[in-house]
């Protein structure tokens, strides 16, 4: 991608179906059309049915394509976007259910990265978004859901969470009664060698996040977002869901 001088976005997405028999992840990397250095990444992971959780998934990315279409770096807030997103596709998820045999709900993880280097990100459910500063994670989000709940509380420890048999239950998504929950984290300016990972639980399950920052340190963003998927892939012994990832790094020129 194109960016103003000194740097520029490397970028990947990666996705696999694991061993479930239908793709409901869904995930893309927007550059801006206008503006040199504008980017979002959006990714989704569908839930219900055999289809509804794809057509609930394919509706965040649309929401995402239409508004950023619309949107100018320059006088827009990206916040704002970000917030519209995740509203808009949960009304037209949930407008979708009214015809559906099964609920359909999604998760939602979106980042928009400035031509100044300013990242804004949005998350509702348990797909995540990490931010590393060379090799080091400096935060990720919190996921919205039942174990996260019990870790904040004491009650069970992040490795009990991995394993605890409830693990798939979420408290807050896209498409349920309740509204999702808008939960925004802005980082004031990435650096050159900083990289932001989106991905949904089926990848994240898998790896600390000191193996996650080894990877998108070391490699480039394609190469590292093979390498992640095929790790995931054996270390699911063929029990895998589906996963998905958006990868932005920031890399000098020459």
């Amino acid at each position: 991608m194109s960016t103003p001088p000194g740097y520029r976005l490397n970028a990947a997405t990666g996705m696999h179906r694991g061993d479930r028999a239908y793709q409901q992840d869904q995930v893309e990397i927007l550059p801006h059309h206008r503006v040199p250095g504008c980017a979002m990444a959006v990714l989704a992971d569908g839930m219900g049915g055999k289809s509804g959780g794809r057509k609930a998934a394919d509706q965040v990315v649309l929401t995402a394509r239409q508004l950023f279409e619309r949107y100018s770096p320059n006088q827009d807030d990206p916040s704002e976007l970000l917030k519209q997103l995740v509203l808009e596709a949960h009304l037209m998820i949930k407008l979708t259910a009214i015809t559906a045999e099964e609920e359909p709900h999604s998760t939602a993880v979106a980042y928009l990265i400035s031509p100044s280097r300013e990242c804004d990100m949005i998350h509702a459910g348990d797909s995540r978004c990490y931010h590393f500063r060379g090799p080091d994670m400096v935060r990720r989000t919190i996921d919205h859901s039942f174990v996260q709940r019990l870790v904040d509380e004491g009650q069970i420890s992040e490795d009990e969470a991995n394993t605890h048999p409830q693990s798939n239950l979420l408290t807050g998504c896209l498409g349920t009664y309740q509204d999702p929950p808008l939960t925004l984290h802005h980082i004031d300016q990435l650096q050159v060698g900083d990289s932001v990972l989106s991905c949904s639980d089926g990848l994240w399950h898998y790896f600390s996040p000191k193996e996650l920052g080894a990877i998108v340190h070391t490699l480039p963003p394609r190469e590292a977002s093979e390498m992640l998927v095929t790790k995931a892939r054996q270390r699911a012994r063929g029990t895998g869901d589906n996963l998905s990832l958006a990868l932005v790094r920031i890399d000098a020129l020459g």
